[in-house]
């Protein structure tokens, strides 16, 4: 790249703009969420009907406007041609009945829908999705998106200064500024292994520039270039060992082309063209790692928590790494990433001089809504480098990226409107919080708009604590980049051809709804409040009569602290669960446990366990997890079926030892009942609460529908559990098939009268032969709990 081009890329997009011309994402934004979205019942939509036909409009006359002396093609006799108006016709009922058909889809909006990361999504983001697809901007170079590449460069600043990174204002040139920058990807996915994949360049990076200087004698000069190792000591590159090279600081490295520059007078043209024999890039991991030599034995490796993303072993295998070299590091029993088996893990890599590529905290887990411990983290790299380990730190807050705005106090002046005196809305906890404000320091960080950002599909970031990081995976293609002074994105990421509509969705989100504490933050305030309200009706919701126990994945404050749990468990039932909302709001001791329970963010998981009719909890693993699978099948949606059927919909997981590791597994299995179990996987349901509506209202409560629609699933699951373990009990030889006399024995052993056995086998015994099969049984039961003729509770 230019030295041109490099200070173009790096610049404020104000040189690009004539005074008052250009877009800007600062300021006070709006602070009404019942302006921020469709509604459940639509209630916006005469609005968003309104707007929609404006764009279109303002569209139309942009295009009638771009030389209006050009012929038009479509005339009004082409519109009255047969084979016009066919066309049209085919286009109306084709639509009409393409709508019909998509609505067998999932109801994100509704609060029924309880299962993945995915609600409504704001209106400024749909109209501002809408708007741009007229146009049809391709954002992987500037010819292709004049204007929606601009809003790229100043949605990427805004994330950043949403996450914790510092951007400089416009006319900063303090000297030695590491200014940060984000783009817009596809989403997570393609954020995460950009983020391997530019960590990964930049571990060998010094290993190259180190054959470059020795090899290269446009280089010669600065063949005396002295750096610093990251336990301190003062050297000459080329005489360093690889080992040392693979542990330089990242900031140090990315220095390094500017300093060439700087002090020695090598151009940015003539450091790429030197390196570009020498660069991973071009060599491949195989040769590059060959030329190691004895200094590293073994392969390089990228540590991630046990709740990962598949993204990153999938980076691996994409990078050349492989994924048997992306490790798990266990979690503790909150399903964080256990501190202290990190450093374990990072030790034995220095002992075996093994290089690491980065250490991945996830700040917001997608199936446990866990917050890894990335300030500890932080520190941990500190005190390791002191000893000659160093990697970088990335956040793959791809979900829980936007609860950042809690943080980020609003800009502009304060409403007048502004709300006094207690409202429904919480912070983040107090660990939470603190890895929040940790987030500055990692050195990349995924956040997905497309996720808690309410912005649609697709629409992921990626953001770079200094800027210079994104020059790792450059590839110069000049077929499609051929001004010195264009502004460009495309060039820095994994995509090629992306669409510039997502993001002006992301921008017009950003602008009606700053990612700031009254706008994002206020969203994410609601959504934990109901959370932690629906963790306390779980936590709360058997009661001693009740054949169930709900076990949340999330611990207790006290089985933390070691406090006493059942007196913490009754504050809860009768000071939070129970309470309305403005009794609530008024109990400050309330108030500040709320944010203190349930899980680091607005995912949570849980398990239900059975009790036997004596009132024992069962203790089989199997037994459990399977009575959690049956929940799930009558909360899930099935293909081809009604979606008004469905009364609440949650989805499922299962934690495994093999990935989680014994700590968590174990500490769960036994609050779950089942410790003495064999077995080391564990079925889970999931419920995310999007919705920034309090549940309460007028009307009644939310989240009374939820208990009650879970209870109804939970009675019908353990009781066709029943009759699934009733059928295998008497089906001892296993044939498939049981005698009706069996089943008669059977059901007096459990209690029930002889004219509800009687009423079940006219039932099941549909064939008159005397035998039933597992599909009759089970029907029969079907038909059975419908008529209410069994007592569930039995």
């Amino acid at each position: 790249m230019s030295d041109e081009k490099a200070r173009a890329g790096r610049s404020s997009v104000k040189q690009y703009f004539k005074f008052g011309e250009r877009p800007f994402l600062k300021g006070a934004g709006t602070r009404s969420p019942e302006a921020w979205f469709l509604g459940t019942k639509a209630e916006n939509a005469d609005e968003l009907e309104k707007l929609i036909v404006e764009a279109i409009r303002d569209h139309s006359f942009w295009r009638r406007n771009f030389h209006p002396q050009d012929p038009t093609h479509i005339t009004e006799q082409a519109k009255r041609h047969p084979s016009y108006l066919h066309a049209m016709d085919s286009l109306k009922d084709n639509l009409r009945s393409l709508m019909s058909f998509l609505k067998k889809s999932v109801p994100f909006f509704s609060g029924r829908y309880q299962g993945h990361m995915n609600w409504d999504t704001s209106l400024p983001s749909i109209l501002g999705y809408f708007a741009a697809m007229l146009y049809n901007p391709n954002n992987v170079a500037f010819e292709g998106s004049t204007s929606t590449t601009i809003l790229e460069m100043i949605v990427g600043d805004d994330l950043c200064r949403m996450l914790g990174y510092t951007v400089p204002e416009d006319g900063d040139t303090t000297k030695g500024i590491v200014r940060p920058w984000g783009h817009i990807t596809s989403g997570g996915t393609v954020a995460n292994i950009e983020a391997i994949w530019s960590a990964r360049n930049l571990k060998f990076y010094p290993l190259s520039l180190r054959d470059a200087l020795r090899a290269e004698p446009s280089l010669a000069a600065a063949r005396d270039i002295e750096v610093s190792t990251c336990d301190g000591r003062r050297a000459c590159l080329v005489s360093l060992d690889a080992w040392s090279l693979l542990n330089l600081k990242v900031d140090d490295i990315l220095a390094l082309p500017e300093r060439l520059t700087e002090a020695y007078g090598i151009s940015s043209d003539t450091i790429t063209k030197a390196m570009s024999s020498h660069s991973l890039q071009h060599l491949g991991m195989q040769e590059l790692f060959r030329r190691c030599g004895a200094d590293v034995p073994a392969s390089p490796v990228i540590l991630v928590p046990a709740t990962k993303h598949y993204s990153f072993p999938k980076a691996a295998a994409v990078l050349g790494l492989g994924s048997a070299n992306v490790l798990d590091v266990p979690v503790d029993c909150d399903a964080r990433m256990s501190l202290s088996a990190l450093e374990k893990m990072l030790r034995d890599c220095l002992e075996q001089r093994r290089p690491v590529v980065t250490v991945v905290a996830v700040i917001g887990s997608t199936e446990e809504s866990a917050v890894d411990p990335l300030k500890g983290i932080l520190e941990l790299r500190y005190k390791l480098q002191k000893e000659g380990l160093s990697f970088t730190v990335h956040a793959d807050a791809a979900w829980g990226g936007y609860f950042a705005s809690i943080l980020r106090p609003d800009e502009g002046p304060r409403a007048r409107e502004e709300r006094t005196g207690p409202v429904p809305e919480i912070g983040m906890s107090g660990y939470v919080t603190s890895q929040f404000s940790a987030l500055g320091r990692a050195d990349s960080i995924t956040v997905d708009p497309h996720k808690s950002g309410y912005i649609p599909y697709p629409a992921g970031a990626l953001c770079y604590r200094n800027s210079a990081m994104r020059d790792m995976v450059t590839f110069k293609a000049p077929y499609i980049l051929h001004g010195d002074a264009e502004p460009t994105v495309g060039i820095y990421g994994l995509e090629g051809s992306k669409p510039g509509a997502a993001v002006a969705a992301v921008y017009l989100s950003h602008k009606v709804i700053r990612p700031t504490r009254s706008g994002y933050g206020q969203i994410h305030r609601r959504t934990l409040f109901n959370c932690k309200r629906f963790y306390a009706r779980l936590l709360s919701m058997a009661g001693p009569d009740d054949r169930f126990v709900v076990v949340p994945v999330p611990r207790l404050p006290a089985e933390i602290s070691g406090a006493d749990v059942e007196t913490e468990r009754r504050f809860i039932r009768e000071r939070i669960d129970r309470r309305g909302v403005d009794d609530l709001l008024s109990d400050p001791e309330a108030m500040a446990l709320l944010p203190e329970i349930g899980p680091d963010q607005n995912i949570l998981t849980y398990a239900v366990n059975f009790k036997h009719p004596d009132g024992s909890l069962n203790t089989s693993l199997d037994l459990a997890n399977r009575l959690n699978k049956a929940i799930y099948d009558l909360l899930s949606i099935d293909p081809g079926d009604d979606i008004y059927g469905y009364r609440m919909i949650v989805s499922t997981t299962d934690f495994s030892e093999e990935h989680y590791g014994k700590v968590f597994i174990e500490d769960y299995k036994r609050r779950l009942g089942v410790a003495s179990s064999p077995g080391t996987t564990v079925t889970v349901l999931r419920s995310t609460t999007m919705e920034p509506w309090i549940l309460e209202t007028p009307e009644g409560s939310m989240l009374d529908v939820l208990e009650n629609e879970l209870r109804d699933a939970i009675f019908k699951s353990m009781m066709r559990d029943s009759m699934f373990q009733i059928f295998e009990e008497i089906d001892a030889n296993r044939d498939g098939v049981l005698d009706v006399g069996e089943v008669m024995a059977k059901f007096r052993e459990k209690g029930y009268r002889d004219t509800e056995i009687d009423e079940f086998l006219r039932l099941c015994d549909i064939d008159r032969s005397g035998t039933v099969s597992i599909d009759e049984f089970l029907g029969a039961f079907s038909q059975f709990v419908a008529k209410g003729a069994l007592t569930v509770g039995r």
